[in-house]
């Protein structure tokens, strides 16, 4: 529920009862207030709740407030997830004193200071402490617990007034620690991990070391502290000049979030998914090391995804994220890709194009994203959205490069689209018939009749489908006389193919080897075709609807003969057979279709046919 946006004040009074019996509780992001979360959670024995950007409508003194009104959540509750969360200016001090189970506490990006540390120190079974981002000016306060405290995360502490040798000092004495993590913003150049590297007696059951961030750092420094401790499973050096030695890559069962190559970064993108310093940098590496991929990597692809979701409003990760997708989807590579991934990443350059709209180069990126036939094809995402932007995006007079990209785009995103869609895009509709046209007068008037010129005839055909206003904005801007300037310009049977659409003299041939029509046209509907199969003074409209459901039925037969039959066109048919005015060709081609897909017809409907 919270992941869909669905926990609410109103959703959440599903939970009061006793019905359910809940111990883990994820409210992230929710916006709930402080009365529905006490009467909808504080009466179960939850043992973990991860209010992680919870609204404002829920401050930390609310929740710590529901949670004390249980006196076995009081004396059970193990893990409390607060990151991000809001307290009002009003309050001071923090009570978690009251919350004696508590065994894992993080209070990430919150207003938590020195008196709030020296509170929690004193919980008498805590064990994980991320106090990273945080007022905290003193950390000496975890001399209380230094006894059973295991896993220490003082990320970006950037308000500590202590001097290295007394940070030192106190790390020294927290000798149960197995985790810490001292990482910081590259941009600050603390040294303070260099000076942690060189103390010998210091963290002698460390497993997991994070300096990330550091300055001075180098591979022997970093291989020296390792050797000295051979448990250590993870260390962190993303943004510094170490990881880069054969050490790192010998040495078993040591996982490493660097940039040296695919497996750090990798670890990286998994590791700092919450830390948008650190994941633009690590998507930076991601970018440069998949310039030139070959392999399909979808678990790489999933991790860029989780780095745009969770920092929406950052321009850098969101641009570099838009570039690494495009590396790891371009040609075949999105073939081996799942298509449920590849609508979510679809989807995400969608939602940065909405918060960025002024960020040309992200427009660019998502642009090229969509020229991937396996995308623009197969995956799911909002047409409608993708063709208001590139029809924008086409009138933007660009670089020939990238009109030519937007011209394709828009021939196929124009089939996609509903004729009900396609009338919304009224003022789009009308800038891109217009910019069409004036590329195809450009083209001809120059004699050139490259791919350009193909693409925007087939995107004017399409556009103009089942489509009056785009029908009446062609003829207002002179396309007749246009079309008739390309028919006298180019003598080329593709280019003229796609202003005459299909040839009489092509109906004539049917169905000989001499019908070149290979490329299969697609149909929303037949419905359109049905009052030219009725007028039989104009046997030449007859032949040309007849000769069009032929071609589609035969080149897909389960789609195309369900759809007449559903549309109720059988009958149309057998009239022309019958009727004792029509052109002898049209009758033979009528006849041709009824019994050249006779076994398809019979499968969608039970009446005999004619």
């Amino acid at each position: 529920m919270t992941w869909q946006g669905k926990l609410t004040d109103r959703t959440a009074s599903i939970f009061q009862g006793n019905q359910m019996k809940l111990k883990l509780v994820n409210i992230q992001k929710a916006k709930i207030s402080a009365a529905a979360f006490t009467k909808a959670f504080c009466h179960h024995r939850v043992i973990e709740l991860d209010a992680t950007a919870v609204h404002t409508d829920l401050p930390i003194p609310d929740i710590i407030s529901g949670l004390c009104s249980n006196s076995w959540i009081q004396q059970n509750l193990r893990c409390l997830l607060l990151d991000s969360a809001s307290i009002p200016r009003d309050s001071r001090l923090l009570f978690f004193g009251q919350l004696t189970g508590l065994r894992i506490l993080s209070v990430f990006n919150v207003c938590f200071h020195s008196e709030d540390l020296a509170n929690v120190a004193k919980l008498p079974k805590l064990e994980s402490l991320d106090i990273s981002n945080t007022l905290v000016t003193n950390i000496s306060a975890l001399l209380m617990c230094k006894d059973r405290l295991k896993s220490l995360t003082m990320h970006y502490l950037k308000c500590l007034t202590m001097t290295k040798p007394q940070i030192l000092a106190v790390i020294r004495e927290l000798k149960c620690l197995r985790h810490l993590d001292i990482s910081d913003h590259r941009q600050l150049k603390s040294d303070l991990a260099f000076h942690l590297l060189q103390q010998k007696d210091i963290l002698p059951h460390i497993v997991s070391l994070d300096i990330s961030g550091g300055s001075c750092i180098t591979d022997g420094a970093v291989e020296l502290f390792i050797q000295q401790r051979p448990a250590m499973q993870f260390v962190g050096l993303l943004a510094t000049d170490a990881g880069y030695s054969d050490f790192f890559t010998a040495k078993q069962g040591l996982r490493v979030a660097g940039g040296a190559n695919m497996s750090q970064i990798s670890e990286a993108l998994s590791r700092y998914r919450n830390r948008s310093c650190f994941m633009k940098e690590a998507l930076y590496r991601l970018f440069t090391e998949t310039f030139s991929m070959q392999i399909t990597m979808p678990a790489i692809l999933k991790l860029v995804a989780v780095g745009m979701r969770n920092h929406p409003l950052d321009l850098p990760v969101q641009f570099t994220a838009s570039a690494c997708a495009l590396n790891l989807t371009r040609q075949g590579l999105a073939r081996g890709m799942p298509v449920r991934l590849l609508s979510e990443v679809t989807c995400l350059l969608f939602k940065a194009l909405k918060n960025f709209p002024h960020y040309q180069q992200l427009q660019k990126n998502c642009l090229l994203s969509l020229t991937n036939s396996r995308i623009l094809v197969d995956v799911p995402f909002d047409r409608f959205d993708a063709a208001k932007f590139v029809m924008r995006w086409l009138c933007k007079h660009e670089n020939p490069k990238m009109q030519t990209m937007a011209v394709s785009i828009t021939s196929i995103l124009a089939l996609q689209l509903s004729p009900e869609q396609t009338a919304q895009l009224q003022e789009e509709l009308l800038m891109a018939v217009k910019e069409l046209l004036a590329i195809v007068k450009q083209k001809t008037t120059e004699n050139l009749d490259d791919v350009t010129l193909l693409f925007t005839l087939k995107a004017l055909w399409n556009l103009t489908d089942e489509s009056p206003a785009a029908c009446s904005h062609f003829m207002e801007n002179q396309g007749l006389a246009i079309f008739i300037q390309v028919l006298e310009t180019f003598s080329e049977s593709a280019i003229q193919s796609k202003v005459l659409g299909l040839w009489y003299a092509t109906i004539q041939n049917w169905p000989s080897s001499s019908c070149k029509m290979t490329a299969l046209v697609t149909y929303r509907s037949f419905k359109a075709f049905f009052p030219l199969l009725g007028n039989f003074s104009q046997p030449a409209v007859q032949l040309w609807a007849l000769w069009a459901m032929y071609h589609v039925c035969s080149k897909n037969p389960s789609k195309y003969c369900k759809m007449l039959v559903e549309e109720e066109g059988l009958q149309l048919l057998c009239d022309i057979q019958e009727h004792s005015e029509a052109d002898p060709q049209t009758q033979q081609i009528a006849t041709s279709i009824l019994d050249d897909f006779r076994m398809h017809f019979m499968n969608y409907q039970r009446p005999p046919l004619c």
